[in-house]
C-alpha cells in the first residue's frame, strides 16, 4: 500500500522528492501517512478534496483482499 500512495503523489506534484510516505500497522488497521512539500498540498488534496477522495478509493480497492482497514492521511 506505501508503495501505492507514493507512486500516485509522486505523480501529482511537482516536487517529487519531498513526497514522504509512512505505514503504521496495527491488529485492526494499516494507517498510511502522506506528507508532501507545502506548495503541493493543494494537488494532492484537489478542488472540494476529489484527489484526495480518489487516492482513498485507489487504496481502499487495492487493499479489499486484506482483512483490515486502510486509512489514508495527507499531512
Amino acid at each position: 500500500m506505501k508503495e501505492l500512495v507514493e507512486t500516485i503523489a509522486k505523480a501529482l506534484v511537482d516536487s517529487p522528492d519531498e513526497v514522504v510516505v509512512t505505514e503504521t500497522e496495527n491488529e485492526r488497521e494499516i494507517l498510511i501517512l502522506l506528507h508532501v512539500a507545502q506548495d503541493d498540498m493543494g494537488k494532492v488534496i484537489g478542488k472540494q478534496g476529489r484527489i484526495a477522495k480518489a487516492i482513498r478509493s485507489v487504496v481502499k480497492a487495492a487493499s479489499s483482499k486484506c482483512d483490515k482497514k486502510v486509512k489514508v492521511e495527507i499531512e
